[in-house]
């Protein structure tokens, strides 16, 4: 009896990692097996997002309450479900020197630089904006 416990235990461990791994592969790996690093940039700033980002929906929330679209001039784009998109993203990450594996969205392209993460974002367009 003792030996069929290890034996589950050992199985369940193994699901857990797999499981976990696949996770984590398809919350990181959000720009899909093959992004167009070809696809041409919008001018200015560009935040990219991804559908059923809970980080970007922090974004878009903090955008839609303080009316920032009719403040600051932005293009948005949608990475998980958009290879061309994707391939910008990866351009402008590039440019500022970002790993692949280090990239993740919310991403905003100031039209200089890149900055990552609900917070960052969120503090750009309030300063652009003139949001206290």
């Amino acid at each position: 009896m003792e030996k069929k416990n290890l034996i589950l235990t050992i199985i369940a461990a193994a699901l857990i990692i797999i499981g976990g791994g696949l996770l984590l592969n398809q919350q990181f790996n959000f720009i899909g097996p093959s992004p167009n690093i070809n696809a041409k940039a919008p001018e200015g700033i560009i935040l990219f997002y991804g559908d059923g980002c809970p980080h970007c929906k922090l974004v878009s929330d903090f955008i839609a309450a303080n009316n920032v679209k009719a403040k600051v001039a932005f293009t948005e784009l949608e990475v998980f479900n958009d290879e061309n998109n994707a391939g910008i993203l990866l351009q402008k990450a590039q440019i500022c020197k970002i790993a692949e594996d280090k990239i993740g969205v919310p991403f905003l392209w100031t039209g200089s630089t890149c900055l990552l993460g609900d917070q960052d974002v969120i503090n750009f367009f309030k300063e652009k904006a003139g949001i206290k």
